[in-house]
This record gives C-alpha cells, structure tokens and sequence, in this order.
C-alpha cells in the first residue's frame, strides 16, 4: 500500500485529502479563507482516524506551493516539510492553478490577485500552454474572450463569471504521475508573484 495526502491552502479553500495507490479515498474541501491553519491539522487527524491509519503509513505528500495567498501557501506547505523531516515521505510540489484545471478540456485557471489582478496559469490535461504569472483582470477577460473553447477554473466571481470547479484532490493525484518528487522538500519555498 502506498499513501498519499494530498494538501491545499493557497487560496480560500482549505482540501485534505488521502488515496491509496492512486485511488482518491477521502477528501474534504471548503471556504475557510483566513482560517486554513486552525483548520488543517484537525481535517488530517480526522481523515486518518476515519481510515484508521496513522502518519507514519504515509508515503508521499502533494502540497500545493503557489501562488495564492501569502499565508495560505505557507500552510500546506510548512506540514508537509514538517511531516518530511520526521518521516521517509517523498514531497511533491504542484501549481495551485494547475489543480484548478478540468482534465477535460484547455483550462483557464484562474485566482483573485487583488488590486484589480488575477493569477493565471492555462493547461490542456498536463500540458502547460501558458505559465502561471500575474495579469490584469482586464487582460484576462480579453483573453477568455479571444480563446472561446477554453474553459474557465475557479472561483472567477470576482471578474463577474462563473468557472468550473475541480475536485483539487482528484486533480492533484492526476497531476502527480507527471513529476519528480522534491530531492530536498527542506528547501522548498512558496511561490510568490509580483507584476
């Protein structure tokens, strides 16, 4: 058996998840902006009591590492280095935009970067057609309309729409099989972006 927990808190939404051999087996994922640090460890200890195993069962963590929030991202990120020096687990660091995408179609991830911005990032499964970066919104509503098939990700009430939302659990495990684990999760660092 190999486990793997599967750990987001880049944006408002705090997800915790857990799948065995690739099999998603439980997740949990809800609005909890500004309050994904009093809210995580008990998901975690909830999710590993219900499936009766304990920490050291755990193989392999998927964190996301940005960008998002300044906080947020730190979250997931500080327990899976924490749990990684206490315990042979391999780390894997993904894009918080990427796993908004929908594996269906061409993927406009999308996040609120405040002061009239949005983080952007667009996939095609997990192919990257255009980076993560920074955009004014005005540039990402022009954008949108000049790609009409691609589908819009996330939580776009913000610019006035209405995005897909993906199962970030699921979409963290499809991702996964297309990444190296970290050589040295100590030293991985939150991305942060600045226009």
């Amino acid at each position: 058996m190999s486990y793997t927990l599967l750990l987001d808190s880049s944006n408002t939404s705090l997800t915790v998840g857990l799948a065995n051999d690739g099999k998603l087996l439980d997740s949990v994922s809800y609005e909890a902006w500004q309050s994904q640090s009093e809210h995580m460890i008990p998901e975690i200890e909830k999710i590993f009591k219900d499936l009766k195993i304990e920490a050291k069962d755990i193989n392999n963590i998927a964190t996301t590492i940005g960008p998002g929030s300044y906080t947020g991202v730190r979250i997931s990120l500080t327990i899976a280095k924490t749990l990684a020096t206490v315990l042979p687990i391999k780390v894997y660091a993904l894009s918080a935009l990427q796993v908004l995408k929908s594996n269906d179609h061409v993927s406009i991830c999308l996040m609120n970067a405040r002061s009239g911005r949005s983080y952007i990032g667009v996939y095609k499964g997990n192919e990257v057609i255009l980076p993560d970066q920074i955009m004014e919104n005005d540039k990402v509503l022009e954008f949108i309309k000049n790609n009409p098939s691609y589908k819009v990700c996330g939580d776009v009430k913000y610019l006035g729409l209405d995005g897909l939302k993906s199962n970030v659990a699921l979409e963290m495990l499809n991702i996964m099989p297309s990444i190296k684990a970290c050589e040295n999760p100590l030293a991985l660092t939150p991305v942060y972006m600045r226009s």
